[in-house]
């Protein structure tokens, strides 16, 4: 039988991994995506921490309400954003991507909600977000970015927590990172595009009678459309690649 003073105790230890894990399901992808439910993310964070606890180092004895308490849980708090925030970036270049073509097609007035932020973004740009989604499942990105946030607690101790004076300063070049990719992903598709309307300029220049609008804009749209499909071989592989970079920067970035 517990104590009243034995119970709390008990939920203090439990209450720092939470913290760290909750801030995780908030940020990252997937587990974070606006049709998820608040009420399924906290029970997740509870059971995930009551699975990992027992694997956890042991925890301080820190009065929750103290000053020391309430910097604790921020620290637990910016860990966990943070490392849902990097990896959030992967699909951010996606829809970046998606953005960047569709306007380059004259698809940008294509509009749709993003499940996944909650936002309108271009059809296209939810069209790399799935496939995005579905790589990171399918590759166990999410298993991964659990299993990496439990062994932060043994590199970031919960208390004894201390970052590097370039914490923010890499975060932010990671964020710069994110334009890079988006053009990875559709620079091809892109090109072609941009080659096509580089034709119909120099036609229209030619022949000026010629309604370039009512003849080009469904032969852009078209083409855009062909070399998406054309370039999905190598954009599988390099989101694939940029998924695991992001679980690796997720890590990496606290060492």
């Amino acid at each position: 039988m517990y104590s009243s003073a034995q119970l709390l105790l008990l939920a203090e230890q439990y209450y720092w991994p939470f913290l760290r894990l909750s801030a995780l399901f908030l940020a990252a992808p997937v587990f974070g995506a606006a049709s998820v439910p608040v009420r399924v993310r906290i029970i997740m964070a509870v059971a995930i921490t009551a699975l990992v606890m027992p694997l956890l180092p042991p925890m301080p004895a820190v009065d929750v309400l103290s000053a020391a308490g309430i910097l604790l849980a921020a620290q637990q708090v910016v860990i966990g954003l943070t490392m849902g925030f990097i990896v959030q970036l992967i699909f951010g270049a996606a829809v970046i991507a998606g953005q960047t073509i569709a306007m380059t097609m004259g698809l940008g007035f294509a509009l749709s909600v993003d499940p996944q932020n909650g936002v309108q973004v271009p059809t296209l740009s939810q069209f790399y977000v799935i496939l995005a989604t579905l790589i990171f499942v399918v590759v166990d990105a999410h298993l991964y970015l659990i299993e990496f946030l439990v062994q932060s607690f043994t590199l970031l101790p919960i208390g004894a927590t201390i970052m590097r004076d370039t914490f923010a300063l890499d975060v932010v070049m990671l964020g710069s990172g994110m334009f890079l990719n988006s053009l990875l992903l559709v620079m091809p598709a892109m090109t072609a595009v941009l080659l096509i309307n580089i034709a119909f300029g120099v036609i229209t220049r030619a022949a000026p009678q010629l309604n370039i609008f009512a003849v080009g804009f469904p032969i852009t749209i078209l083409a855009g459309f062909v070399f998406i499909f054309l370039s999905l071989p190598a954009v599988f592989p390099l989101l694939e690649h940029m998924l695991q970079g992001g679980l690796i920067e997720a890590f990496e970035v606290f060492r």
